[in-house]
């Protein structure tokens, strides 16, 4: 029997990447997009594009109905749809930060709560949520983001142990910096007048300094292949950083001391750190 997957926000980058990866491997897709695009992926007899808005319980109701109805079962759920948000966080409006976790945080628990009850009642299921690896490795001016992404590292985390009982597995796909995504087009115009002239100075040093980052940035493909490799392993492992920066951060987070990550993350962010004349 053909495995069936569900991945939200598959219109471009990660989610369009992993829709093909799937498909590629002879899984049945499910493709939810806010707005469906017939352009996005080649006709094929295994996939089905379903409309969905993660903020909306109905829309999340009505595209697991229709891919139920397609494909009869769903055996895997990728909660992949978010937003971006680069700000200092003294100006970040609030209905801003709330907009990030609608989409983020509040989404991704509403797609969980949609599709357990289906996959209780069929004894099976994965569900893997896409972060960030600011979940466990927070840098400047991204303090809103990281939040709504940690706070589904914790919410996955408890549920992996919640569900193990009834055969469901959670598992966390964690991305590192994919310059090559749309994050800071999708975040569009709620990141105008984000970083104020007091943050200006440290902003473009910072962003220069990543710019030169030692360790090579995340891709599409890397994330697809930690989503396939959540998907299909049988073990009881939570956590797939994607990218080489990813894993190194991961590695920093989990496997040293506090006080080590601590200062190597200061060496990187701290504007104590930085030359005098990049802050001018």
């Amino acid at each position: 029997m053909t495995d069936t997957i569900l991945i939200t926000g598959t219109s471009s980058g990660y989610g369009r990447a992993t829709a093909q990866l799937f498909l590629d491997h002879g899984w049945n897709v499910i493709a939810a997009m806010r707005r469906p695009d017939p352009a996005v992926f080649a006709p094929s007899p295994r996939l089905k594009l379903v409309a969905m808005d993660v903020t909306r319980p109905e829309s999340i109701d009505e595209a697991i109905s229709e891919g139920l109805d397609a494909f009869g079962a769903i055996d895997v759920l990728v909660n992949n749809a978010g937003i971006g948000l680069a700000s200092a966080v003294e100006v970040t409006p609030d209905a801003t930060i709330r907009e990030v976790f609608e989409t983020n945080t509040f989404g991704t628990m509403a797609t969980c709560r949609a599709i357990i009850p289906q996959m209780r009642r069929q004894g099976r299921g994965v569900i893997i949520n896409v972060t960030s690896s600011t979940g466990f490795g927070p840098m400047p001016l991204v303090a809103v983001y990281a939040a709504s992404k940690t706070a589904v590292e914790g919410f996955t985390e408890s549920l992996s142990y919640e569900l193990h009982g009834f055969g469901i597995t959670a598992r966390l796909v964690e991305p590192g910096l994919a310059p090559t995504t749309n994050f800071g087009q999708n975040a569009g115009t709620r990141m105008q007048g984000m970083i104020p002239p007091h943050y200006q100075a440290y902003a473009a040093a910072y962003f220069a300094r990543m710019s030169d980052y030692p360790t090579p940035y995340c891709s599409e493909t890397e994330v697809a292949e930690a989503v396939l490799a959540a998907a299909t392993d049988e073990g009881r492992r939570i956590r797939y950083p994607a990218g080489a920066d990813s894993r190194m951060l991961a590695e920093l987070r989990h496997e040293t001391s506090e006080a080590h990550y601590l200062a190597r993350m200061r060496e990187m962010f701290d504007p104590a750190t930085y030359a005098p004349e990049t802050l001018a």
